[in-house]
């Protein structure tokens, strides 16, 4: 499961992903994604279109910053091959100038092509963020 073109599998995609938001490089994350994307999050609208993701992080994120620890990482492929990847870890940062820890499962489905995230859904351990 490696996509030719990048030489990138699908677990170095989604790793990188969680770098690239904690180091606020959004122009690059974001060129992780199809243009189509579709980020879901619970109790949240859901972000459609990649402009509108980057505008999410760059203006509407509730967490100001903080990291990412990745804890667990299973990389499925379906019989059709589609490719998701499911991501268990913890965020420990800021949200309104106070700390902030909690912990996640995300859901990563790659493209056909397996070299973008074609959909995205996050839960957590609180109600919202």
């Amino acid at each position: 499961m490696t996509d030719s073109d990048s030489g990138r599998d699908p677990e170095t995609i989604v790793r990188e992903y969680y770098d690239l938001v904690d180091a606020d490089e959004y122009g690059d994350l974001v060129d992780l994604f199809t243009d189509d994307v579709r980020y879901e999050r619970p109790g949240q609208g859901t972000i459609e279109s990649r402009g509108a993701l980057r505008t999410f992080y760059e203006e509407e994120r509730p967490l100001e910053e903080g990291s990412h620890e990745v804890h667990d990482v299973v990389v499925d492929e379906d019989s059709e091959g589609r490719v998701t990847v499911a991501v268990r870890g913890s965020f420990s940062g800021r949200q309104n100038e106070e700390p902030v820890e909690l912990g996640f499962a995300d859901f990563h489905e790659l493209n056909d092509a397996g070299d973008a995230i074609a959909r995205r859904y996050t839960f957590t351990d609180r109600d919202k963020l």
